[in-house]
């Protein structure tokens, strides 16, 4: 099984204007009334007026020599600017431009007093905290307020992406915003002068005092110098270690080819001793052996020699002459093979003796290159040091003597750090306050605090007002409504206004009620109704003749007034006061022929309560009423009983038992829904008989305002309104 879609809250713009269409003229009242009172505070607000000077801070000021340092500022940074516009609103800047146009004593500059001062006044026994300060506190705290109030007028505004900054100051005086504005202009100008040239002087004096100890210092790194390389003799001590380093490395490269040459030599003398000195056939197949030039010739001598024999041996025989003289040749190149590996062998044997004896003198002559050169090295060390000293110092004196030199030269150029691009001028129009858009804006933020406070009401309020609340709100059935029909608050409304030729939407209204009722009594007879309310002043008792009225006019009808506690029936329609009703019949003092009437206006018969009392709850909750009210209803086609309301007493709720249905009565925007909630739950609890909810004094206006010229509700205006 598919699981619906949750339903989705829909919001209801048309709910939201009719709250404030209901409002429309409360609020548009509102924000007149408040549009009007700000016309007359601005006409009554002092105008302002601003003037404007623009600077153009330089970035690189003229200046004779580059003394940037000296100034210490870096012209080229953000900060630089941002600097400049803090010393722009400074409290310095603006204690000196009140001093100097004596603003003290200007009047729009005059000391009012504080709202606390004020107050103090009004009620002298709040505390007064400066009645404990001495007149010359008082005027530094008056002097204090007013560079404050100075400073508070003071705008300074950098143009984005320049280096232009725009001064502007607002007082009551056009002429005097634009001579403010000007002079702080001019005091940051020649406030930066000022500093400017103190600090070149300062620095022209610190460095005169500064040279004085460079020098000494200088003279005295210079001597201990040239002390030293007296005392070691010193010429070139570049040269002398460059001779060294060549030396020894010469004599590293001497010592590893040696190394080399006997690693070999000895290699060699390990194999000789291997395969035995007198082992000529093996030695001759060593690699250093056949490598040599002697013993290669004479190998190829004996190649040649060799062939020969073998040559004369296929011709001759073994006897003949030639044959024999080869052979002996071969012997001697074999002997003299011999001699040439054993001089060899010998030769390297001395050799490894000789090259020994090299790598051991080489030795011995780098361990004294190594210390020859560590000794100079030292000495260089030393000579490098004191030679960075001297040269240090050197360069610290050369460059104070330039700094003193330049601040000397510079000390009396004034170079403006800023100059005027645009000078402030008197203003023509004044800037504050803008009393047409203040105006408006009164006016508009009115209007959307009153649209706020419609809302917030509307929402505070939890009366019923249509027949849709009702069955939302309520979950009840609607029977239907009733419009109100203006009249006097302190007059009740004609009992007989249903019968009036200009109410006829109102008699409409109440005949819907009755075919409401009528419709649900389609399966069981409804011949007893009970009318009845939350809390007194619903209107129940009007509708209650009201539906006797309409259903009087099909049906023989008996309207029974059953409120006991406060009978209103009987006075409405013209009964005399000592009319015997149904407290009489109950008590049995009176029969019910005697105190049935006839209204002659409607065709109706009337019961009153009659004589009204001590006990009402008792005789409504006896079985004489159930007697009385069984026999009524056999007399009558329906009988409509009026009782009290629900909250107020227990009557209704007795009744409530012994009839067909109930209908309640709801008062229109009046009556709080937890009332009428609380309410039925009662009845409901008593006696599950209640058929639905008629809706009382219903200002037809505001549900026009609300629902438009539509349904039930543009129908019946539409209808009162052709008919009237």
């Amino acid at each position: 099984m598919v699981n619906p879609a949750p339903q989705q809250d829909v919001i209801d713009l048309r709910k939201y204007f009719s709250v404030i269409n209901i409002h429309k003229w409360r609020i548009l009242g509102l924000a007149v009334l408040v549009a009007v009172i700000t016309v007359l505070a601005v006409l009554n607000m002092q105008s302002r007026y601003s003037a404007t000077a623009t600077l153009l801070i330089e970035a690189q000021q003229a200046k004779a020599i580059s003394i940037e340092e000296v100034y210490g500022m870096n012209s080229s940074q953000q900060e630089y600017y941002l600097t400049q516009f803090e010393i722009l609103k400074s409290r310095s800047i603006a204690q000196t431009v009140v001093d100097r146009m004596d603003l003290t004593n200007h009047p729009d500059f005059e000391v009012k007093p504080s709202l606390l001062k004020r107050l103090q006044d009004l009620v002298p026994f709040l505390p007064d905290f400066e009645s404990n300060l001495t007149e010359a506190e008082l005027a530094h705290k008056a002097r204090e307020d007013l560079i404050t109030e100075f400073q508070q007028r003071l705008s300074i505004n950098p143009i984005r992406k320049t280096q232009l900054v725009q001064i502007s100051f607002t007082t009551f005086t056009p002429q005097l915003a634009a001579d403010v504005a000007n002079a702080i202009a001019d005091t940051y100008i020649e406030s930066q002068l000022e500093a400017k040239l103190g600090i070149t002087q300062k620095a022209a004096s610190w460095l005169g005092g500064r040279l004085g100890e460079l020098r000494a210092q200088l003279d005295d790194s210079e001597a201990r110098l040239q002390a030293y390389r007296e005392q070691e003799g010193l010429i070139d001590v570049e040269g002398v270690r460059g001779l060294g380093a060549k030396e020894l490395e010469r004599l590293s490269e001497a010592l590893t080819e040696a190394r080399s040459r006997k690693a070999q030599v000895d290699g060699f003398m390990r194999v000789i001793k291997q395969y035995g000195t007198d082992k000529i056939e093996r030695l001759e197949s060593l690699p250093e052996i056949t490598a040599h030039k002697g013993v290669q010739d004479v190998k190829a001598q004996q190649v040649l020699t060799e062939r020969r024999v073998s040559e004369l041996s296929k011709v001759y025989g073994a006897k003949h002459p030639r044959l024999l003289a080869a052979q002996s040749e071969l012997t001697a190149v074999q002997d003299n093979l011999r001699n040439q590996i054993k001089k060899l062998i010998s030769g390297i044997e001395n050799e490894a003796q000789t090259i020994q004896e090299t790598v051991n003198s080489l030795e011995i002559e780098i361990a004294k290159a190594k210390t020859l050169y560590q000794d100079v090295s030292l000495k260089e060390t030393t000579y490098q040091r004191l030679e960075r000293e001297v040269e240090t110092n050197k360069q610290l004196f050369d460059t104070f003597l330039s700094r003193q030199k330049e601040t000397e030269v510079t000390s009396d150029f004034d170079s403006a750090i800023a100059r005027f691009t645009d000078r402030a001028v008197a203003a023509t129009e004044p800037v504050a306050p803008k009393r047409k858009l203040i105006v408006v804006l009164a006016f508009v933020a009115t209007l959307g605090l009153g649209i706020m406070l419609a809302f917030v009401l509307d929402a505070l309020n939890d009366t019923i007002k249509s027949p849709q609340q009702v069955e939302s709100m309520l979950s009840q059935r609607s029977l239907g409504f009733i419009p109100e029909i203006p009249h006097k608050k302190t007059v009740d409304l004609p009992i007989h206004t249903f019968f009036s030729d200009q109410h006829k939407q109102y008699a409409e209204s109440v005949r819907s009620i009755r075919t409401s009722i009528t419709l649900l009594a389609l399966d069981r007879s409804l011949k007893t109704i009970e009318v009845t309310s939350s809390v007194p002043g619903e209107g129940k008792s009007t509708v209650a003749s009201n539906i006797a009225f309409a259903f009087g006019q099909m049906e023989k009808v008996l309207l029974i007034d059953a409120d006991m506690r406060r009978p209103t029936l009987a006075k409405r329609f013209g009964l005399p006061a000592y009319q015997p009703g149904l407290a009489n019949i109950i008590a049995g003092r009176e029969q019910i022929e005697d105190c049935l009437v006839v209204d002659e206006a409607s065709g109706i018969t009337l019961l009153s309560a009659g004589n009204v009392p001590p006990n009402p709850l008792e005789l409504l909750a006896s079985e004489r009423f159930n007697q009385v009210l069984a026999e009524l209803a056999s007399r009558f086609d329906r009988v409509i009983v009026d009782t009290p309301p629900v909250q107020a007493v227990s009557d209704p709720l007795v009744i409530a038992k012994q009839v067909d249905a109930v209908v309640y009565v709801v008062s229109s925007d009046h009556t709080r829904s937890g009332a009428i909630q609380s309410g039925i739950a009662k009845l409901l609890q008593a006696e599950n008989n209640l058929y639905g909810v008629v809706l009382n004094k219903v200002d037809m206006k505001k549900v026009a305002q609300q629902y438009g010229d539509y349904g039930q509700y543009g129908y019946y205006h539409y209808y009162s309104s052709n008919e009237s």
